[in-house]
């Protein structure tokens, strides 16, 4: 290592990923030398309408672009990989990722045209790189998916530790275990900071193995005397296995429904990821041609997405799949945070065409556990690591909070703690860390092929839209004297109910042509201001009528 100048300092902080569940991405910068580590997406909230995805601002990245050595990525899940598709066209940099994670999302940069521009560099739990003055190393953990790592960054300013998404399963479903040892060996070495997992840190004691999840699913299998149908995550290849498992144990056929679940299944299938025998997958349509109790559907829709398998065969719209009386649907996870209304749906229409339904949380179905570790599992890792500092990651606000509580209980020093926002850094120099500036966070909006072109103005229109409608005024002027030549005409959409408010609409037509008048009369002839002035005569005389404040829209044209 170089030695150290008097400007020299390590800045850590989150793009996405503190305050939020989603859009996962940390950055690690010493100096001129920029790592990042994961680049996911989230799912939008109920009030960005029309929004398909969310991804983090990376403006720092783009004005840095050649100070990013590398972008590292933890596990195949889409809060870490969903952004890459639209990072790596900003930000074309070395791409690292273990073998099933890369298989993942090479499919994703096929998609979108990048595979031969993106330098992808297969890793393992072994690998060691040297990124400008940061020396990477990594460590298996135990997650929902296989090929999950941390990740260790040797800076010449200390050891900073990411977990990943972790929970420590002591009888993994691919026996695939945490490496506990090399965990131990980091910690005892000295760690200057700990960025770890937040997600479960309300949750008192220690998450399930995920082989108790099988256990539970063969038993329904067992006992349906019709088709199963199981709802889970796409990417949660070790419960895709379970369901294989079970499927093979009570001798039934096993149909994959759903774009990802067919891409995730195929993906992880030909990296030998998945164990399917032979002839135990069948197509869709040949689901009816087999008894009842001999099929299993696998699909997406754990989640009551709109155009999810599971929720188009709720609506009895899948173009391929019913579901018929007598049917068990099991929904192997549990609601994210936001999504519980559209899962209750779902759940309510599978029940009214006659489906037993098993759902809820793991603790009451037993077909789903975390992926993530409870508070015992959280405070094992701090006590194995032993960070001077330590900053709470992956988790709500809330969570964040929780599991600096937990680092307080385990005797790390209230000061040494940092709960941050989205665009915090905490600076470290000679050892010693404080807040720093602040640098630029926050959420570009996807909607169809634009990308950061919907913002707050446009979704601000959105939701007046989606209030009360919008009523369009159009009129023609003449040139000469400002008379009106034509209209108004005024068309609804979303407001009333044309013909059935034709005296509301005639009186609103009555008070833009008075309110016209007056001003041409007046000798106001600037558009901004016929138009201001419509706006505010038209918009005070809906609200005292209605109630209502529809978007108000005049056109106005001369000849």
């Amino acid at each position: 290592m170089s030695k150290k100048n008097i400007q020299d300092k390590l800045l850590i902080f989150a793009l996405g990923g503190v305050g939020e569940i989603g859009k996962n991405m940390y950055v690690i910068q010493y100096n001129n030398d920029i790592v990042v580590i994961d680049s996911g997406l989230k799912f939008p909230e109920e009030d960005m309408l029309g929004i398909d995805i969310v991804i983090p601002d990376i403006s720092y990245l783009t004005e840095n672009r050649d100070k990013v050595r590398a972008i590292l990525i933890t596990h195949g899940h889409e809060d870490h990989i969903g952004g890459l598709p639209y990072v790596l066209k900003h930000l074309n940099v070395p791409l690292y990722a273990t073998k099933l994670t890369m298989g993942l999302i090479e499919g994703k940069l096929k998609e979108a045209g990048l595979l031969g521009e993106t330098k992808r560099i297969l890793i393992n739990a072994d690998s060691e790189l040297q990124l400008g003055a940061i020396h990477a190393s990594f460590f298996k953990t135990n997650h929902s998916i296989p090929d999950s790592v941390g990740v260790s960054l040797d800076t010449p300013e200390g050891v900073v530790v990411h977990t990943g998404d972790f929970k420590f399963d002591h009888t993994p479903v691919n026996e695939q275990f945490a490496d506990l040892q090399r965990i131990a060996e980091i910690g005892s070495r000295g760690v200057l900071a700990l960025l770890s997992d937040s997600t479960n840190a309300e949750r008192p004691g220690y998450t399930p193995s995920e082989s108790n999840v099988g256990e539970e699913l063969e038993d329904i299998f067992r006992k349906s005397t019709q088709r199963v149908v199981v709802a889970t995550f796409a990417s949660n290849v070790h419960r895709i296995q379970q369901i294989i498992n079970a499927a093979i144990a009570t001798k039934r056929k096993i149909a994959v429904v759903g774009r990802s679940m067919v891409n995730v299944v195929g993906i992880a299938s030909d990296l030998g990821y998945l164990n399917i025998p032979e002839g135990m997958l069948i197509e869709p349509e040949e689901v009816n041609k087999l008894a009842a109790d001999r099929v299993v559907i696998l699909c997406t829709g754990s989640q009551g997405e709109p155009m999810s398998a599971l929720t188009r065969m709720a609506r009895s719209t899948h173009r391929k799949v019913d579901i018929l009386p007598g049917d068990t649907v099991i929904i192997a996870a549990t609601p994210i945070p936001g999504n519980e209304r559209y899962v209750g749906r779902t759940v309510d229409e599978l029940f009214r065409l006659g489906a037993n339904v098993i759902y809820g949380p793991g603790s009451v179905s037993g077909v789903h556990v975390s992926g993530h570790g409870s508070q015992e599992e959280l405070k094992l890792m701090l006590n194995l690591i032993k960070p001077k500092y330590f900053i709470p990651v992956h988790g709500e606000y809330r969570m964040l909070r929780q599991h600096a509580k937990l680092g307080e209980a385990i005797g790390m020093a209230r000061e040494n703690i940092f709960v941050i926002d989205n665009g915090d850094t905490v600076e470290i120099q000679d050892g010693n860390a404080r807040k720093g500036s602040k640098v630029q966070a926050g959420n570009v909006l996807i909607d169809g092929l634009g990308v950061g072109d919907v913002g707050n103005i446009v979704l601000r229109d959105r939701k007046l839209l989606s209030q009360d409608g919008i009523l369009v005024v159009v009129v023609t002027l003449s040139k000469q004297d400002g008379t009106i030549l034509s209209g108004p005409d005024i068309i609804s959409r979303g407001f009333v109910y044309v013909r059935e408010s034709e005296g509301l609409l005639d009186e609103a037509n009555r008070i833009v042509t008075s309110t016209l008048n007056r001003l041409m009369n007046d000798k106001v002839n600037e558009w901004a201001s016929l138009k201001t002035n419509v706006k505010d005569a038209l918009g005070r005389f809906l609200y005292e009528q209605t109630r209502r404040r529809p978007m108000i829209l005049p056109i106005i044209m001369e000849v």
